[in-house]
């Protein structure tokens, strides 16, 4: 098999596991039913990942690519106001996670991944300094060190998307908007806006 074949293979096998994902879930996520939706044998994927967790591990990976996508073209429009950008982050994040929910709770289950493996960290590391730069730009000087700030806010952000998924927060809150949630989270990680 040519490496272009090899590669080929290996896209579909990815795709499979992405259509999948999208249509029934985490769960549905075994390697024969990737095998079968890609039209190989049961064995296929084992040829080109050594386990299940590394196709798992690229699957997440293409999720990981796309949310940066979002995130840059989310944020671009607020070039000069790193707060606005942070803003319109914690609206794609959220935006991601309700257009592609199950790839959006795969990506986060670290039992299921090799973070080490297939550049996942490449991908997913990069979107987490997007958000520490910003909060340095927006809060330079602090006592608390911006990655700590990025992660206590990427936490809340994280817990509003999944809150918002299930309609936990619509109902404890009695609204269908959640940008003041999102505000709220900012200013509660970096101060009021216009301090």
């Amino acid at each position: 098999m040519s490496d272009q074949d090899t590669a080929g293979l290996r896209a579909r096998l990815v795709q499979a596991g992405i259509d999948l994902l999208t249509e029934e879930g985490v769960q549905a996520l075994s390697l024969r039913e990737i095998a079968r939706r890609a039209g190989v044998s049961h064995g296929a994927p084992r040829r080109h990942f050594p386990t299940h967790l590394s196709l798992l591990s690229a699957i997440a990976r293409q999720g990981f690519a796309d949310l940066a996508d979002k995130v840059a073209a989310d944020i671009d429009g607020h070039r000069t106001d790193p707060r606005a950008q942070l803003m319109a982050l914690g609206r794609g994040y959220l935006d991601f996670a309700l257009a592609h929910r199950g790839m959006f709770e795969l990506m986060f289950r670290h039992d299921l991944l090799e973070s080490n493996q297939l550049g996942l960290r490449e991908t997913s590391l990069p979107l987490f300094q997007i958000l520490v730069d910003l909060v340095s730009r927006v809060q330079p000087r602090s006592d608390v060190p911006p990655p700590v700030v990025a992660g206590a806010l990427w936490s809340n952000l994280h817990g509003i998307a999944q809150l918002w998924r299930w309609g936990s927060l619509q109902l404890a809150t009695g609204t269908d908007d959640v940008e003041p949630l999102l505000r709220a989270a900012l200013d509660a990680h970096l101060g009021p806006a216009g301090r």
